[in-house]
């Protein structure tokens, strides 16, 4: 099983470090960097926008990372596709992938939370309709094919679009899909529970699938006062001592999971590498 990184954004440390690193790029791009060199397979990325607290653009942050690494796999976990135009967003996820060297995966779920849809206006009841119909029109953009009387040009190299994960949590359809229809399941560790992984990871292996990314893992080994809400929010984290760590980390391995998303909120790089050290 591999680890790689989930990268957290918080607004405060990028303020309170700003005078220190130069800013929030410097910020970026330098973690970047430090998790190539340490040999990390990949940097992900989450997507909201309407929650209460201010996020950064996923394509534009991964953006930055693609201009400051070769190697390293770049993420996200997962898009929000209702809540964009589909042809527009087909537009810029090519542009992506083509900068980046073909090192994009593309996590896509159709949404989870009311206050992203409510803050633009978009309809959260029929998101799952919205969702499977955005899917179908980017497909068709990244193959070339003609939507609404018009066809994008695909870039050299990118047709067919990236690799895509579909984030679910116990839904059968949609973890069916994935197994048959996509390149990967990609459920999350803050908003399942063990029990939902063991459920979704018995449904995907029945229907043939085959790569299953666990994303959103927070890790605090040292139990930071700070992390006390977070570790009883999240389901499935890493906000424990070492042991239970490995215990934690074994037991996804087990379920079957192909890669893991290791985030802190500190961005303690050093516990993120000693999970992975764990297996």
């Amino acid at each position: 099983m591999r680890v790689s990184t989930m990268i957290r954004i918080s607004a405060a440390a990028s303020q309170d470090e700003a005078s220190a690193d130069g800013g929030l790029m410097d910020r970026l791009t330098n973690f970047a960097r430090l998790v190539e060199a340490r040999g990390f397979p990949g940097i992900w990325i989450g997507d909201s926008l309407g929650r209460g607290r201010p996020t950064l653009d996923s394509l534009q942050v991964l953006t930055a990372l693609a201009a400051v690494t070769q190697r390293v796999e770049l993420g996200i976990s997962v898009l929000q596709l209702p809540l964009r135009n589909p042809i527009e967003l087909a537009y810029r996820v090519q542009s992506l992938q083509a900068m980046s060297n073909n090192r994009l995966v593309l996590g896509v779920g159709s949404g989870s939370t009311r206050d992203d849809f409510e803050l633009l206006g978009y309809d959260y009841d029929h998101r799952f309709r919205t969702f499977k119909n955005d899917l179908e029109i980017m497909n068709r953009v990244w193959n070339g094919e003609p939507v609404n009387g018009g066809t994008l040009s695909t870039w050299p190299g990118c047709k067919g679009g990236p690799p895509i994960l579909i984030g679910a949590w116990r839904s059968p359809r949609w973890i069916t899909y994935a197994a048959k229809e996509a390149q990967g399941w990609t459920p999350s560790g803050r908003y399942s529970s063990w029990d939902d992984l063991e459920h979704g990871m018995n449904i995907y292996r029945e229907a043939g699938g085959a790569n299953a990314v666990l994303a959103n893992c927070s890790v605090d080994l040292a139990e930071r006062p700070e992390s006390a809400e977070l570790a009883k929010l999240a389901s499935v984290n890493f906000i424990c001592p070492p042991e239970e760590a490995r215990r934690r980390i074994k037991r996804v391995e087990q379920m079957g999971f192909t890669e893991i998303l290791i985030g802190s909120q500190f961005g303690a790089i050093d516990e993120i590498e000693r999970m992975r050290d764990l297996l």
